[in-house]
């Protein structure tokens, strides 16, 4: 990466959460903790994806293990920095770092709202078109769509990461953040900044963030309207149950990147950003797996497996037919 000749900043200053000693130390303990939480969760399903055939021929858990996969890139790109500046209160990052940081953040960001795209997709082939849905998803296709979202995800970003590189950076070097993000980063260039590099990040937000969200929201809505047509009661409750969960990490991510955008700047402003990058950099990476998968009868069964407890599972299933026969007769 390039400087200008113009640059004489060789570092930066990130001054995290601004809290006192004693505040410093139970958020260390903390977010350690929800950090360890969060790569043992996705690690599982992972581990469980690529271990049980079951699981490793539908695509859904195929796309759900690479988000898995994405998930643990994206906290350990923030939170292993957040953890040591809490730890050691200097909080000084070289240029290049600081940088890298900002383009492995976006990217990966932008690379969940296409897994998000694809798994919506997913639901809508697998309920508006069942019969369809083995050939079109087919494991082949699935892998391709897999591809398809890390490649536009690491590739989206480039061009605006690197027109703010190549700005002026003069002084002052303190960005009142504890991750190098896009607007703290332009705020600190001198001028002239130019419009380029704003317009550019302008506009793959629209194409990412908006993009991905009204093509999500589309998919779900006809997903919805066509379970509410179906007149089996029981898998459209089991349909209904998966679409819900989907729809609150879909809610988890974009409400809080949106907040982002919807925050007035001022005063507070940083403090705001601060709380909203808290939670979809650690809470909703933690909470993901939890909602997707963990709750899951068929992720249940898998780890049951895993575990060389089948007679549990399969107690479990006889019990629950069971008490489906049961409705049936009355």
């Amino acid at each position: 990466m390039d400087l200008t000749n113009e640059t004489t900043v060789k570092e930066f200053i990130l001054l995290g959460f601004g809290v006192e000693q004693q505040k410093r130390f139970l958020l260390l303990i903390f977010f350690s903790i929800l950090y360890m939480l969060t790569l043992a969760e996705n690690i599982t399903i992972i581990t469980l994806v690529l271990v049980d055939t079951r699981l490793a021929r539908l695509p859904m858990y195929i796309l759900l293990s690479n988000f898995s996969w994405m998930e643990m890139c994206y906290v350990t790109t923030t939170v292993p920095r957040m953890l040591y500046d809490l730890a050691f209160p200097y909080g000084v990052i070289s240029f290049q770092a600081c940088f890298l940081q900002f383009y492995v953040f976006f990217t990966l960001g932008s690379t969940e709202c296409f897994f998000l795209s694809a798994m919506a997709f997913d639901r809508y082939l697998a309920i508006c078109h069942p019969l369809r849905y083995p050939q079109i998803m087919s494991q082949k296709s699935c892998y391709s769509l897999v591809a398809l979202c890390w490649v536009l995800g690491s590739s989206a970003y480039i061009g605006p990461v690197t027109l703010i590189s190549k700005l002026s950076f003069c002084g002052p070097n303190i960005i009142d953040h504890f991750v190098c993000d896009f607007e703290p980063l332009l705020n600190l260039a001198c001028p002239p900044r130019g419009n380029a590099a704003i317009a550019y990040l302008f506009v793959m937000n629209v194409l990412v963030i908006l993009g991905s969200f009204i093509f999500i929201v589309l998919s779900y809505g006809v997903v919805i309207l066509t379970l509410m047509k179906s007149s089996r009661q029981g898998s459209r409750k089991k349909a209904f149950s998966t679409v819900f969960f989907h729809l609150v990490v879909v809610t988890l991510f974009y409400g809080s990147a949106g907040g982002m955008y919807v925050t007035p700047s001022g005063e507070g402003h940083s403090h705001v950003a601060k709380i909203v990058t808290t939670f979809y950099t650690t809470i909703t990476p933690f909470l993901n797996p939890l909602i997707y998968c963990l709750r899951n009868d068929q992720v249940r069964e898998a780890l049951d497996r895993l575990l060389g407890r089948k007679d549990i599972w399969l107690r479990r299933k006889v019990a629950l037919q069971r008490g489906e026969g049961k409705k049936g007769k009355k």
